[in-house]
């Protein structure tokens, strides 16, 4: 009997895949990449020898592999182009962000970190026009009650007014502006604690950690962890006068100051353009145990790895760079959407220098999603270390290189770049394996969180 939810072609690919004779070396590579959805292929070999005997300890050729190619996990943060890597992805996100609010001693990261002032802040953008939305009152300036998944939410109420190419270059413009409110920040700090800004860098350091996330209208806004230290980072304690307070009030000033802004010149028809963030800040402070009233480290570390997986996907844009306007029509991009992307074409020759056209399916934006200090915790590249070295010890474990150490086993090898992908029938075994996957990980995180809340019901008793 057919699956339904396959066409007849794909089914046919399916079950010649899971039909073949490898197939069980197929399922357990695709199983090692997590099950990405657009794994990376290699052809090669690989010898390891002992440096001093010459003895050969292990050999290994893609010549033996389905389709004589290795497939490694193609790595895409993005959710809407793997899944399954971008849940890796927002998985060290997580504990990134995490880090720097809880610690961590294998990263060198001391608990006392909590005791630091840290809060969760939101910066967004200012208006372009009304939109449609869903206030408290419930009911829309058009007179509608929206229903929450309502498409028309977030799109201009008068499209002939609404100011698109003030919108797409604010995106573009926005890490700009966050790099003079982080500027700003310092300088209010200094100026609470009584000290020049040469003196506050002796005796604190900011450190943060932030997402970008995309409105429905299509405008970006910040999220970040913003957090006090002592001159060396977190492992330092910070000064008497840094208080959660003294946080709040400065980030507050900094955003209001007219240092913060950003300005656009004019050119041709379109008018110079002060950019400064939106009338909307949101400011909490962030606890290690939740009681209700303040938002806590895990949800704060979950919120941030949940959007530095996607892009602009819930604006209705495309996720890939576009090259002709006649592709919107192919994608049905929505109306609002199409109108930002048009606006990047129309302003691209007018500012060469922030290639407009380029970014247009982000709107503009041209930013990296996810970013932090210097100091604020470890780094991805750590993580991603850790994990290949945890795989590496696997590795010389199951081909018993343990009594070998690393300095006397030389490793020759030469691979090559062989195309990318799968068939259709094996994308749909792919994202079998990935639910699968996905499943386990649920179910220990769901034991962890539960752990945690047993933690957190301890720390209260």
């Amino acid at each position: 009997m057919s699956n339904p939810l396959l066409d007849p072609l794909t089914l046919r690919d399916l079950l010649r895949v899971a039909g073949a004779d490898d197939y069980d070396r197929w399922h357990e590579q695709i199983q090692h990449t997590g099950g990405c959805a657009d794994p990376i292929h290699l052809t090669g070999w690989t010898v390891t020898k002992d440096k001093v005997t010459g003895e050969t300890l292990h050999r290994y050729s893609t010549e033996g592999e389905p389709g004589g190619r290795l497939r490694l996990a193609c790595g895409n943060r993005r959710a809407s182009r793997c899944p399954s890597c971008a849940f890796t992805y927002a998985g060290d996100t997580y504990h990134l962000i995490r880090a720097g609010l809880a610690g961590d001693d294998r990263r060198d990261i001391p608990a006392t970190v909590r005791e630091h002032p840290r809060v969760f802040a939101t910066l967004t953008a200012p208006s372009f026009g009304p939109v449609h939305n869903r206030p408290d009152s419930g009911t829309c300036r058009c007179g509608t009650h929206h229903p929450e998944n309502d498409p028309a939410l977030g799109t201009a109420l008068d499209p002939a007014t609404y100011d698109y190419a003030g919108a797409v270059l604010f995106n573009n413009h926005a890490g700009d502006l966050w790099h003079r409110f982080a500027n700003r920040l310092r300088r209010e700090l200094a100026s609470r604690a009584g000290i020049t800004q040469r003196e506050l860098k002796e005796t604190a350091r900011l450190s943060y950690g932030k997402v970008a996330e995309f409105q429905k209208r299509g405008a970006i806004h910040f999220h970040a962890v913003i957090r006090i230290d002592g001159p060396d980072g977190p492992e330092d304690p910070p000064p008497a006068w840094a208080t959660t307070g003294t946080l709040t009030d400065s980030i507050r000033a900094a955003v209001a100051h007219s240092y913060t802004t950003v300005t656009v010149p004019a050119a041709d028809d379109e008018p110079c353009r002060p950019f400064r963030w939106g009338q909307q800040l949101d400011i909490r402070p962030i606890q290690a145990f939740g009681d209700g009233s303040d938002i806590t480290e895990q949800a704060v570390a979950s919120y941030v790895a949940k959007y530095a997986t996607k892009a602009a996907e819930n604006t209705g844009t495309l996720d890939h760079r576009i090259g002709e306007l006649s592709e919107l029509d192919r994608h049905h991009v929505p109306d609002h959407t199409r109108r930002l992307i048009e606006a990047c074409k129309h302003l691209d020759p007018l500012y060469p220098e922030r290639r407009l056209w380029a970014w247009a399916h982000m709107l503009g934006f041209r930013g990296h999603f996810s970013s932090k200090s210097r100091r604020y915790s470890t780094t991805l590249g750590n993580l991603r270390q850790t994990r290949a070295d945890y795989r590496a010890a696997q590795e010389r474990a199951a081909l018993d290189l343990d009594d070998h150490t690393p300095d006397t086993v030389l490793v020759l090898a030469d691979w090559q770049y062989a195309g990318h992908g799968h068939t259709p029938g094996e994308s749909a075994l792919a994202a079998t394996i990935a639910r699968n996957l996905q499943t386990n990980r649920d179910t220990a995180r769901e034991a962890l969180r539960d752990q945690l809340a047993l933690e957190g019901a301890h720390h209260h008793e």
